[in-house]
């Protein structure tokens, strides 16, 4: 089974956190959300507190397909400063494997140097913190292993699209259907 992990911040973006998991659980994903705060529980961007599934302490990432950063502040700079997120897409990124940021987020694989001569989108305004990335300024942008998105309007397209990259393309379309997006897009 495919397997995705989100990490979770104080301070994550609600809409891009949890619309991503619910689409990729929809399509029959093992998606899990990963505390990075030490406890399960976690406050995000506008006061709705959640418990994830697990925290990064206790999270074996060797299975990872794809690994997922929701923007949001102070969310998205608290992923930047956790050495274990950072880590983990670091070894993710050198197996070849799967991972994307939306709105501020993407600043975290700037930071790591991992959008280098990449197409790659982000919240506007934050552009200068994707180091090296071509700025497309699109809902979403796909590179190879890499999906980037532009923030909370991008949330369902983005993830429709992860949905693809991992393979689920009739998921995708049936879910666009069966989510009301094809009818929202007309």
């Amino acid at each position: 089974m495919t397997k995705v992990y989100e990490f979770i911040a104080e301070g994550s973006e609600e809409i891009e956190a949890l619309t991503v998991i619910d689409v990729l659980r929809r399509a029959g994903i093992d998606a899990v959300t990963v505390s990075i705060t030490g406890s399960r529980e976690v406050s995000l961007s506008h006061g709705v507190t959640i418990v994830c599934d697990t925290t990064i302490e206790d999270a074996d990432l060797s299975d990872a397909d794809m690994l997922l950063l929701p923007g949001g502040l102070p969310g998205a700079y608290n992923l930047n400063e956790h050495e274990g997120v950072r880590e983990a897409l670091l070894k993710q990124d050198a197996a070849g494997k799967r991972y994307g940021a939306i709105c501020a987020a993407p600043l975290v694989l700037g930071s790591l140097g991992l959008l280098k001569g990449k197409p790659a989108t982000c919240y506007p305004g934050f552009e200068d913190q994707l180091e090296g990335a071509e700025y497309t300024a699109d809902l979403y942008t796909v590179y190879g292993n890499v999906i980037t998105g532009c923030g909370p309007a991008a949330t369902l397209p983005y993830s429709y699209a992860i949905l693809e990259m991992l393979g689920y393309c009739k998921e995708a379309d049936a879910l666009r259907e069966g989510m009301m997006y094809n009818r929202l897009m007309k």
